[in-house]
């Protein structure tokens, strides 16, 4: 069985099918979608490929002078984060923390644009996933070209204070002399195609399949026919698909699908009622939730209350190799991820604080008016004195499972680095 290739964005897609196709398309007015070939030059997926390399290692580009993409995004990491922190330093002078978590860049071609109302079951549009797509945990990036602008901009991240600063950086880099060569001359003077330009070769690099959708898990490898699961490895794929235990495959599709290797999410968004993290700078705050759809960083659907605690479903892929978990890194640990799903209503008092009364302050990281929209679906479906839907056994099996979706398996049994 051949993998089937999977799709690259939006932009990239359209862009390099207009330099498949020959000539430039000329497209005027203000409104013209950010794909559009509006260069000197029509540029070719690996020119754009290779100048969105520099940009992603080149430090140079925030405002610290210190963080690059690659400072968050970690090649050696499954590009994601470089270490254990909950959250990432960033800012003008690198030691402002973030408020969420990062995630890693890998399988992230396929995500939709950002849909309230979203169908995709077998071709029903009766069935209305809700909210899902979109890049970032809130999904307010609509497309991996919105997805590179953010950290940019971001105080908290690389921190240019406009995006003339940017433009300013880029006609200053190393490589600003591949801009003309890549688009045409004449590009570096104008702020906004500048940054059109660096912003497409970003999104160009991140459709490197060879670095950020290889499908060289075991898992792909057992697809294709080539390996065997362990007995375990088959339990714990059997407790990720079975509705009354893990039910992990209802988020995290574990199948092939119309001839496409599954990317073990559905994109859509749930409210977990994770723990709050009292570590995070901005949670000294009392006040201060970070409610994921609904805000602060996503200000768009402010008024959808029952959206607010929602957070897109990530990639299990390479789960593994995490030291982060959930939007907050409230969790390091994978087996502790496991184990909050097996006993989160069956013994509260293991991941919640207790409050002045002494009792358990369930949900702790949500409002108490939004806490209905906490997710109740198995395993998370159980009362104190019910039987876990998970038991250690379970978890043990699961955990042996989530390793078979780690990149590299096929270069490490023939003795070569994993492809990272």
């Amino acid at each position: 069985m051949n993998r089937t290739p999977a799709a690259v964005g939006l932009g990239a897609t359209l862009l390099l099918g207009l330099a498949t196709a020959g000539a430039p398309v000329t497209v005027t007015g203000d409104a013209v979608p950010f794909y559009a070939n509006r260069f000197a030059k029509l540029p070719t997926a690996r020119a754009m490929t290779n100048l969105g390399r520099k940009l992603f290692f080149d430090p140079a580009l925030s405002a610290s002078g210190s963080q690059s993409c690659a400072s968050c995004h970690d090649p050696a990491n499954h590009f994601g984060p470089p270490n254990g922190r909950s959250v990432q330093l960033g800012g003008r002078r690198g030691t402002s923390e973030g408020s969420r978590a990062v995630p890693s860049l890998m399988y992230t071609q396929n995500i939709p644009a950002f849909s309230e109302h979203y169908s995709d079951d077998d071709g029903d549009d009766s069935v209305d996933q809700g909210p899902t797509g979109g890049h970032t945990w809130d999904g307010r990036a609509q497309s991996a070209h919105d997805q590179a602008r953010e950290p940019l901009l971001s105080a908290l991240e690389m921190a240019n204070p406009s995006e003339h600063a940017i433009a300013e950086k880029l006609r200053h880099a190393r490589y600003a002399a591949d801009f003309d060569a890549v688009f045409g001359v004449g590009l570096l003077p104008d702020d906004a195609p500048l940054l059109r330009a660096a912003l497409l070769a970003l999104e160009t690099f991140q459709q490197d399949p060879k670095l950020f959708y290889p499908y060289t898990s075991k898992y792909d490898a057992w697809l294709r026919r080539e390996v065997a699961l362990t007995p375990q490895e088959l339990r714990g794929l059997a407790v990720f698909n079975d509705p009354a235990k893990g039910n992990c495959a209802q988020c995290h599709p574990s199948a092939i699908k119309e001839g496409a290797f599954p990317q073990f999410t559905d994109y859509g968004y749930v409210a977990l009622g994770v723990p709050r993290n009292r570590a995070l700078a901005a949670n000294a705050n009392p006040q201060y939730f970070d409610l994921g759809l609904c805000g602060p960083l996503r200000t768009d659907l402010a008024d959808r209350t029952q959206y607010c605690g929602l957070f897109r479903t990530p990639s299990l892929r390479n789960v593994a190799t995490r030291r982060v978990f959930f939007h907050n890194g409230v969790m390091h640990r994978l087996v502790d991820v496991l184990r909050f799903y097996a006993e989160r209503d069956l013994r509260p008092e293991r991941w919640y604080p207790r409050g002045s009364d002494g009792r358990v302050q369930i949900f702790d990281d949500l409002p108490a008016p939004y806490r209905t929209n906490v997710d109740h679906e198995p395993p998370l479906d159980r009362r104190p004195g019910d039987a876990p839907a998970l038991d250690a056994a379970d978890i043990a099996d699961l955990l042996a499972f989530l390793r078979t979706l780690t990149d590299g398996y096929g270069a490490v049994s023939a003795g070569l680095s994993p492809v990272n």
